[in-house]
């Protein structure tokens, strides 16, 4: 099983997206994500999320939030423990990530950009200001089937 991290920092009504394009064999390829990545040994989840923002973005988190817990699970890939966050508070200036292209994107708009199908389910809980949740989501290849919110199956977003 693998444990990564993603965390949406906002600033004006805009999260900060990665549009993964620089990878390659990558399986967000071409998706727009939040920040984040895998644990390293010993990390808490904190730990991970401020460290990945550091290394993609060149930013500090000072305010931050643990959202939620997304498990995927995937006829492909291994089951990932996904640690959610959002974050209101950096310093710190932006760099180049070697994963893809950083962008500041309206809040609004995100849902309409390339993303999994599962993605647009915890975005709009973390729209609705949703309390800490835990979210699965059960995927046959690239295809959203079941999604199961704090043990309650949950309708699909049109894919």
């Amino acid at each position: 099983m693998l444990n990564t991290t993603l965390c949406y920092i906002e600033q004006d009504g805009k999260y900060l997206m990665l549009h993964r394009v620089k990878k390659k064999n990558d399986i967000n390829h071409d998706k727009w994500i939040g920040i984040g990545g895998k644990f390293e040994d010993k990390e808490s989840p904190e730990d991970c999320a401020l460290r990945e923002v550091r290394e993609e973005t060149g930013l500090t988190l000072t305010s931050y939030a643990y959202r939620g817990l997304v498990t995927f699970v995937s006829d492909r890939y291994e089951t990932e423990y996904m640690h959610l966050f959002t974050a209101d508070g950096f310093t710190g200036e932006l760099i180049d990530c070697d994963e893809g292209t950083l962008e500041w994107v309206d809040k609004a708009l995100v849902p309409t950009l390339p993303t999994w199908a599962g993605d647009r389910i915890f975005l709009d809980l973390l729209a609705r200001d949703v309390p800490f949740f835990s979210l699965k989501l059960e995927y046959v290849g690239d295809t959203l089937v079941r999604a199961v919110l704090d043990g309650r199956e949950r309708s699909l977003p049109p894919q």
